[in-house]
């Protein structure tokens, strides 16, 4: 981890603090689009054919296409679940790292799918072709707006937020295993065996889509490998790394808030009854007098003032 402190060093105060609720903004954006104008999603999925026509836009707003309809109760859930542990996920962490994750999935699912169009390119143009030409028969031709090509305008949604969304939760169950989640809102279960359940579904739908053919078999192994390779960077490569650097974390996390704590001048202590130890910080609705009557300077609350035994 020497090469990543070193680049926390250099370039941490740039990283975005509260990313998790800028995340949060960008999906409630595509959300509310989503259910006004539906084929807005057309102009910004991440369609490499597109972008390599000038749209280069797609590079970006691809993270603004929501995962699938849902009304809006599922909406605001879904919304503030992945605010939630996206913030726990910065705290554990640090934003530079939490930044880091964040945008390296951003980064290998748009490299990801670069990869899939030259696959496509290369070893299944014949069929492409014959796909469009029956898509030009049946609706016209595919327009600007929808990236030029029917095939990749549909291929595009398979790069979606869906496996972003999936590698910051495979996150959050690592560090944080033992957290519990209402599942269905009712069962608690923790999250780790959440964690585990999802990599089992990932594992059988990747060998099922072998069943289809090699050409589907490829596509789902780059669309999901690509996607979630940089929850295996962080998680088997860097392993022990990640569990020191969270350590460390924490551990200046408590040392800056002893620190804070320290730096607070304590209230000044004017007055102090001297049977019962009050004060006019602990109570200020208490009023203090010296007895005449004691051998020495001793101060009592108007509760003991009257009541005191006088020290000879």
């Amino acid at each position: 981890m020497n090469w990543f402190n070193k680049m926390e060093r250099k370039y941490g105060k740039y990283a975005i603090k509260n990313l998790s609720l800028y995340i949060v903004i960008c999906y409630a954006f595509g959300f509310l689009m989503n259910s006004f104008k539906p084929d807005w999603v057309y102009l910004v999925t991440l369609n490499p054919h597109a972008i390599l026509h000038g749209q280069v836009w797609r590079l970006f707003t691809w993270i603004l296409v929501p995962e699938g309809s849902m009304n809006i109760f599922f909406v605001l859930i879904f919304l503030f679940f992945y605010f939630s542990i996206g913030r726990n996920l910065e705290q554990a962490w640090g934003k530079f790292a939490f930044n880091f994750y964040f945008f390296s999935g951003i980064f290998l699912t748009v490299i990801g799918s670069f990869l899939l169009y030259g696959y496509n390119q290369i070893f299944n143009a014949t069929a492409i072709q014959l796909y469009e030409a029956q898509a030009v028969a049946q609706v016209g031709e595919c327009s600007w707006a929808f990236g030029g090509s029917w095939f990749y305008a549909e291929e595009a949604f398979l790069f979606s937020t869906y496996y972003l969304n999936l590698s910051i939760f495979l996150a959050y169950a690592i560090t944080y295993p033992n957290m519990r989640v209402l599942l269905f809102f009712l069962i608690p279960i923790k999250v780790k065996v959440l964690g585990i359940i999802y990599v089992v579904v990932l594992i059988f739908n990747i060998a099922m889509s072998f069943t289809y053919g090699l050409h589907s078999g490829i596509t789902e192994l780059i669309v999901v490998g690509t996607s979630l390779l940089n929850t295996m960077i962080f998680y088997i490569i860097l392993k022990k790394g990640t569990k020191r650097r969270f350590r460390e974390i924490k551990r200046q996390k408590e040392f800056q808030k002893k620190i804070k704590e320290a730096s607070v001048a304590p209230t000044q202590i004017r007055h102090k009854c001297a049977i019962c130890g009050q004060t006019d910080v602990s109570n200020p609705n208490l009023t203090f007098r010296y007895c005449s009557k004691c051998n020495g300077n001793y101060e009592y609350c108007n509760e003991h003032l009257f009541t005191h035994k006088h020290i000879e």
